[in-house]
C-alpha cells in the first residue's frame, strides 16, 4: 500500500523550477533543463499541467 502523503502538485510537476528574466518568468524541468518550451502567450500551469 502506498503510504505517501497526498500532494496538492498535478502529477509531473514536482521538478518544475522557475526563474525571473527581463521578459517574465521561466518554467524548466530540473531534471532536464536542457528541456525548454518557449511560448508568446502567458499559460496558466494548472491548464496545461
Amino acid at each position: 500500500m502506498d503510504e505517501r502523503e497526498p500532494s496538492s502538485e498535478p502529477a509531473g510537476t514536482e521538478t518544475i523550477e522557475a526563474y525571473e528574466t527581463d521578459d517574465g518568468v521561466v518554467f524548466y524541468d530540473a531534471e532536464n533543463p536542457l528541456a525548454w518550451v518557449e511560448t508568446s502567450r502567458t499559460l496558466a500551469l494548472d491548464e496545461v499541467a
